[in-house]
């Protein structure tokens, strides 16, 4: 893989995400739903009292939850909202070129299949983690206004555990946008996936503490208590597993792509 071919391909998928506006809009939408956690978890009974139309003089008790608890709440919540909106903006990455031709025009020229992929997930990542910092790091502060101040060990392992689970559905969305015609497909398709492990490393917690899906489980542990939180045992196999995943994942994208660059 030629590391100038990659930085200009890179450079390419920059420029973009720009010019889409994808790199102002998306961390700005992270930002307002880590934001919004807090707040509405601090004004809940302010909330309740002006919209509930509750008698006169009720008086509406709700206690505050934890520090950390708000924040495991706002992970919840980009695991829901957030990855809705970074696989929509990410369907079409390789399917659209795929159907318009341009992929075949890019790589006409030296580029291999895997610089080509390369180039889209390092783009990807690169939106997808600072968008996710940025609006994790807007409730960890807001909570610290409002509420109470969370340590900044049990906030980075959190993020990094979450950004990992990030960028294994995404990756799925890559090869799902490679694999399929459709980029509506590729979306629900990795969206599903994301849906199915989640809910079975629910269901089934002891059997399936090592799959992808346990991550999620592990980033709220994590950010409520490090006390007694054994990294090793508690998600040590998800991760390397989740890792090898990934890489399964880049592979297969760039061995489909070489079998069909474009669609008629």
């Amino acid at each position: 893989m030629n590391a100038g071919k990659l930085l200009t391909l890179v450079q390419k998928e920059w420029l973009e995400l720009l010019r889409s506006f994808k790199l102002i809009w998306v961390p700005l939408v992270f930002v307002v739903l880590g934001i919004m956690q807090p707040v509405t978890s601090y004004y809940m009974p302010v909330i309740l009292e002006k919209a509930g139309n509750m008698p006169e003089g009720t008086v509406i008790e709700i206690p505050l939850p934890s520090g950390a608890q708000v924040l495991a709440d706002t992970l919840s919540q980009f695991g829901v909202m957030g990855l809705l909106i970074l696989a929509l903006s990410f369907m079409g990455t390789v399917s659209g070129e795929r159907n318009s031709g341009a992929t075949s025009l890019v790589l006409v020229k030296p580029i291999s299949f895997g610089t080509y992929i390369a180039a889209k997930w390092i783009s990807m990542m690169t939106l997808t983690w600072g968008a996710l910092l940025l609006g994790y790091a807007a409730s960890w502060y807001y909570t610290w206004l409002l509420i109470e101040q969370v340590a900044f060990g049990p906030f980075l392992l959190s993020y990094i555990l979450f950004g990992l689970w990030f960028t294994f559905i995404l990756t799925g969305t890559l090869l799902f946008s490679t694999l399929l015609r459709s980029a509506a497909g590729a979306a629900f398709s990795s969206l599903g996936l994301a849906v199915l492990l989640s809910l079975l490393a629910g269901l089934m917690p002891k059997y399936l503490s090592w799959s992808p899906g346990s991550i999620t489980g592990s980033a709220y542990q994590a950010v409520q208590s490090l006390e007694g939180f054994d990294a090793l045992a508690s998600f040590g196999w998800s991760i390397g597993i989740t890792v090898l995943l990934i890489g399964a994942g880049l592979i297969g994208s760039a061995a489909m792509l070489r079998r069909s660059p474009a669609l008629d």
